[in-house]
């Protein structure tokens, strides 16, 4: 059996993905391992450009590209490499990151080390070796209302329920971890199933965590070993938060899903609930004369009651928005 598998999703992302496998291989000289590179139906030449580089570069015939006939988002892309390959760990790597020297080696001797250790994730970091935040706690509806209140006293009295944490230098367990990176081990997928499909994008992460805690496997974050993110690469989610501007659907489905799924109805609604009043909060603070800028992007007052109803609903594909 391989010691480690690879899945890569490429959603129209061919040099980012070209790059980040540009980075990984040389990682693997030492590990019996293999990638698996999963088009998620890009329709834009991707496959043709990846094979190409992967003909002209893939010496250890260690790279295999799936064209996937359907975009089934961030779970059933990742779900389709995992289910095509048996290995003892799965590293899930998205497109947009450059492996650091040793890191990959790291986390698997670090898993190795601890039969507990479920999910092992690097340093996420800038290509000028800033840290980024990837390490958090469960959303929880009072973290609803630190989110969209965006306002430092309330960030502060109700911080054990903020969800980021500030980055580390020393390797610490977390609720949840970014699946930017992340090597998960084979058992905890025997034990809990493959990542839900039901999310199309966000929070699958958080929900696959959630239920491997509850497992009583760990989530450990090891800032030894180092993966640049760039971020955004597949997704303009980032540019639109800072625009302000309206998210995607699949956003607000994926939410109401998750708080439904681990608080229950009656969570969700408070979830809803205290957003609101965070928002209401930033509302005040936005008419007097400051530098303050409300943390809500547009129409998310009333999107975050999509599916309150049928939390359950399979999400509208966003190649089907009208």
């Amino acid at each position: 059996m391989l010691t480690l598998a690879v899945v890569i999703i490429n959603y129209k992302t061919p040099q980012l993905t070209i790059d980040c496998l540009a980075s990984l291989l040389p990682e693997l000289n030492s590990i019996k391992a293999k990638i698996v590179v999963v088009d998620n139906y890009s329709n834009d030449g991707s496959c043709e450009k990846i094979t190409s580089w992967i003909d002209g570069n893939d010496q250890l015939q260690q790279v295999e590209l799936m064209a996937s006939l359907e975009n089934t988002g961030f779970s059933g892309g990742n779900n389709l490499g995992i289910g095509s390959v048996d290995a003892e760990y799965y590293l899930l790597l998205n497109s947009d990151t450059v492996v650091r020297k040793g890191a990959i080696s790291l986390l698997l001797k670090v898993a190795k080390k601890d039969d507990s250790l479920g999910l092992i994730s690097p340093r996420l970091e800038w290509e000028n070796g800033r840290p980024q935040e990837s390490c958090f706690r469960f959303h929880t509806p009072i973290s609803e209302l630190i989110s969209s209140a965006n306002t430092g006293l309330i960030t502060l009295l109700l911080q054990k329920f903020n969800v980021p944490y500030v980055v580390s230098d020393k390797a610490s367990f977390y609720d949840w971890t970014s699946f930017a990176c992340v090597l998960i081990k084979a058992d905890v997928f025997k034990d809990i199933g493959l990542m839900d499909a039901g999310y199309f994008m966000y929070f699958e992460d958080v929900a696959f965590a959630y239920y491997a805690k509850k497992a009583s496997w760990k989530v450990l974050n090891v800032p030894d070993a180092h993966v640049v993110h760039l971020r955004g690469g597949s997704s303009p989610l980032k540019l639109q938060v800072r625009q302000r501007k309206r998210l995607p659907r699949y956003i607000y489905e994926s939410r109401t899903r998750f708080f439904y799924q681990v608080y229950g109805r009656f969570g969700l609604l408070m979830a809803n609930v205290f957003w609101t009043l965070g928002y209401g909060i930033s509302l005040v603070r936005s008419l007097f004369p400051s530098s303050f800028k409300p943390n809500i992007s547009a129409y998310q007052w009333c999107d975050i009651w999509i599916n309150f109803l049928q939390p359950l609903k399979a999400y509208i594909h966003p190649d089907d928005y009208s």
